[in-house]
């Protein structure tokens, strides 16, 4: 697995692909968290990393299929896949790296978001002024949105060899599971409505973003990676190519 993971990590950086995705991600959270006078630190008037942790689901959104696309289409579309099955690694192996592949670079655009951590607590009154215990937490459920982000992603580019295709799969997965819940709660109300919008990651991401690790989120999104990690696995074992 770990040969996997080290080929796709390294053939990511090796490419434009990489460095496109993370700097439009910093360019666009940067802009919000700084620029925009709407959404802007600076105006907004509280020492908090709010608007990053707001927005960043959204850039995922797009970002990550974009990382994810090429995972297996690439290899079925250019006729490596049987190569690849043919090693001496078993189907979870391979699933694994390329997962923890696209997982880590995910991560590796969310590293630089750490100056402005470091510049919101300097800019603090008092300095330091800053819900630290919060802040952490939106970082785990940035990271946890992440993994089902990318467990989607790699399954829609599982049933598919073109790229497109499974960019548009995957965003419109990502949309559902992320946002599609909660609008279909708001038809509802009371218990149903609450029940509804538990089924969607944006209810569980914004309990862990109060800084609250909850057994409960940590297992949905965990149960969600997995389930589709699964399915994922599944679709290599059919050899429906």
């Amino acid at each position: 697995m770990f040969a996997i993971l080290r080929k796709e990590f390294n053939a990511f950086l090796s490419s434009p692909v990489a460095y496109v995705v993370m700097g439009v991600f910093l360019v666009a959270t940067g802009l919000f968290v700084w620029v925009f006078p709407d959404s802007s630190v600076l105006d907004y008037g509280y020492a908090d990393l709010q608007t990053l942790f707001n927005i960043a689901p959204w850039i995922f959104l797009f970002l990550i299929p974009a990382i994810t696309m090429r995972t297996f289409a690439e290899e079925k579309k250019a006729g490596t896949i049987e190569l690849l099955l043919t090693r001496p690694l078993t189907d979870g192996q391979i699933l694994g790296g390329k997962f923890l592949a696209c997982l880590l670079l995910t991560l590796l655009a969310l590293v630089p978001t750490l100056l402005y951590y470091y510049s919101v607590y300097q800019l603090g009154n008092p300095e330091g002024n800053i819900d630290s215990a919060a802040t952490v937490g939106s970082y785990l459920g940035l990271t946890l949105l992440a993994g089902v982000f990318v467990a989607m992603g790699v399954f829609a580019s599982a049933i598919t060899r073109d790229q497109i295709i499974a960019f548009l799969v995957a965003v419109v997965g990502c949309f559902l599971v992320y946002s599609g819940f909660d609008s279909l709660a708001s038809v509802f109300e009371g218990s149903p409505a609450y029940y509804i919008s538990q089924l969607g990651i944006a209810a569980h991401y914004r309990d862990i973003s109060k800084g609250l690790i909850d057994s409960r989120d940590l297992t949905y999104f965990f149960s969600l990676m997995a389930g589709l990690l699964l399915a994922t696995r599944l679709v290599l074992q059919s050899r429906n190519w």
